[in-house]
């Protein structure tokens, strides 16, 4: 209908957060901003990790190629990956991806002088930028109950008598969508919220026994019997996995109906993990940072030379190029 405004203003409500993890609710928009919100989180939140290996000496039992893969799937202190430029992009190297605006380097120099096996860690590398750092290494610097004994940080290679491990190692920014080491996520998913109707007139006509046996036909623990009333309540809506187990029930018991389950087209239940990169919470600030200048890209479609001036290989990848 002409004059007929679509435009919706999401609200998020957080449920739970922690540096690693985060649980909250988006409402009052649709799937397709959910999915977008995520799918962004996952593949687009730039974070920073290794992408040049520089071998001076490897005496290893692991070859060159192998050793800087390892290096490579290291997670790093990302705080300041958003505001690093991208080595493609960046006029101060003119490319080369070895300044201070787009790279940071690491050393790594370890020689086995004893009988026992030494193993090399995340915490021998050696960073020019004590912002960017092994995310273990980090973690064990902020906890007061951290064992060194237990905790050694990642394992890239063991060293026997003589062995030895020398290189220099460049890590850049980049997305997740280019490798998966760049992703700051172990997961992200997102629920439809569900609601939950109990028809009461059909269950007043079941027994006890067969209220149980009922409820039992969840695999999850979404409806329990109150003591008082010995009436089925839903404790846990969030714990319904839309397997349709308790509608099967239902059916079989002859009472069709007695359920009515549905998702909620415009709320939705995320939980993110974090690999430690980047907080989780910061994670979805990023995410949505990044939606913006999608959007704002999409509204400069039309003029896509300003487009292209304004965000770069983004303009082109929003239109195809």
């Amino acid at each position: 209908m002409e004059g007929m405004s679509y435009q919706r203003f999401p609200k998020i409500k957080i449920r739970e957060m922690k540096d690693e993890y985060l649980k909250f609710e988006l409402r009052e928009t649709d799937v397709s901003m959910a999915n977008a919100l995520r799918r962004i989180m996952i593949a687009e939140v730039p974070t920073i990790a290794i992408e040049l290996v520089e071998i001076e000496v490897n005496s290893t039992v692991l070859n060159d190629e192998f050793l800087a893969h390892r290096l490579g799937l290291i997670p790093l202190t990302s705080d300041k990956a958003m505001g690093m430029r991208f080595s493609r992009d960046c006029d101060a190297c003119d490319g080369d991806g070895q300044c201070e605006y787009c790279s940071v380097e690491f050393h790594l120099s370890v020689r086995c002088d004893q009988d026992q096996t030494l193993d090399v860690t995340s915490a021998d590398l050696l960073t020019a930028d004590p912002n960017v750092i092994p995310v273990d290494v980090a973690n064990a610097a902020r906890s007061t109950s951290f064992d060194s004994a237990e905790n050694k940080g990642i394992i890239i290679v063991k060293l026997r008598r003589g062995q030895e491990l020398r290189l220099r190692a460049i890590a850049r920014k980049g997305i997740g969508k280019d490798h998966a080491k760049w992703s700051p996520t172990a997961t992200v998913t997102f629920m439809y919220e569900p609601d939950i109707h109990i028809n009461e007139d059909m269950m007043a006509t079941l027994t006890l026994e067969e209220k149980q046996s009922w409820i039992e036909s969840s695999p999850t623990k979404v409806f329990d019997i109150d003591p008082n009333t010995q009436q089925v309540i839903v404790v846990d809506p969030e714990a319904y996995t839309y397997d349709d187990e308790v509608i099967k029930k239902a059916e079989a018991m002859g009472k069709p109906g007695l359920v009515e389950i549905t998702g909620r087209e415009d709320s939705f239940i995320f939980t993110v993990e974090s690999t430690g990169a980047v907080k989780a919470s910061q994670i979805v600030l990023n995410a949505i940072e990044v939606l913006k200048q999608k959007l704002d890209a999409v509204r400069l479609s039309e003029d896509t030379e300003e487009a292209d001036d304004q965000f770069g290989e983004l303009g082109a990848h929003m239109r195809g190029g």
